[in-house]
């Protein structure tokens, strides 16, 4: 049975898990074979099948590299090459080693980014229309509309914002914009704004393995943007999302041990 790696903090999201219909996985070839056209699952609409559960690095800081798979299964390929030292604007040198709130310890959202990076296995629901995250994480989701429609403008901003996904070839790019600011980008607390603008861009290396690359652009917060590329593993046939939730014993939160704001110096 898949253990969990317990985490050095009280994390975050309350949200309802909603319900998805069950797709049907394409059968996939052993790994380590290159990612060619004959080589990799699809759709029947020819487009690449990311279907699956998926193991991934704990990405705790979006600086660092990080080697090994985050769920504490048995998997194995994860990684991360990080974006290294940050450029940061007057207002993100302030954000970072200002007093801030500590949402996350409240059981509010973790934010895009910052799921992302956690060490919780993620499932990926695909059809030819759209795609969505399933998160072990607080069983939170996130949809992607992959059917040709822009991002909206004007929209209220969200913990995760909106997306929408396009495919270069066999590669899936993913733009998400309309951020509420609240959030961080990772635990480590590198800061976000309500001008974030997050793009990633999916591809199988083979048919177990999938490249992550993700580009952050906020110029509120930083003054260039940058990115983390990062390997994702299929996990093995049986393992399942579990159930997590922030609440759960979360005795700094409801025996009121939090202070209003802390410091956390970069």
């Amino acid at each position: 049975m898949r253990m969990r790696v317990p985490l050095s903090i009280v994390p975050s999201i309350v949200v309802a898990a909603a319900a998805v219909a069950a797709f049907i996985a394409a059968p996939t070839p052993a790994a380590g074979q290159t990612a060619t056209a004959k080589s990799i699952p699809r759709l029947a609409d020819g487009k690449p099948d990311f279907n699956g559960v998926w193991d991934r690095p704990r990405v705790s800081d979006i600086t660092e590299d990080v080697n090994g798979c985050g769920s504490g299964a048995a998997t194995t390929g994860c990684k991360q090459k990080g974006a290294g030292e940050l450029s940061y604007t007057a207002w993100g040198k302030e954000q970072m080693s200002g007093p801030r709130f500590d949402y996350a310890a409240r059981c509010l959202p973790w934010g895009y980014t910052r799921a992302m990076g956690t060490a919780y296995p993620l499932e990926i629901l695909q059809t030819p229309k759209r795609l969505a995250y399933l998160f072990e994480s607080n069983n939170v989701f996130h949809v992607i509309p992959t059917d040709g429609r822009r991002l909206p403008e004007g929209a209220d901003p969200l913990w995760l914002g909106r997306s929408v996904g396009r495919y270069e070839g066999d590669t899936l790019i993913i733009e998400t914009t309309g951020f509420n600011g609240q959030t961080w980008l990772d635990t480590a607390e590198h800061p976000s704004s309500d001008q974030l603008r997050v793009t990633e861009r999916l591809r199988h290396i083979d048919a177990d393995h999938l490249e992550y690359e993700v580009t952050f652009n906020d110029p509120k917060a930083y003054s260039k943007p940058f990115k983390n590329t990062r390997v994702w593993s299929r996990m093995k046939e049986g393992d399942e999302l579990m159930e997590w939730w922030c609440m759960e014993n979360n005795k700094d939160l409801t025996e009121g041990l939090l202070s209003p704001t802390h410091i956390n110096q970069p």
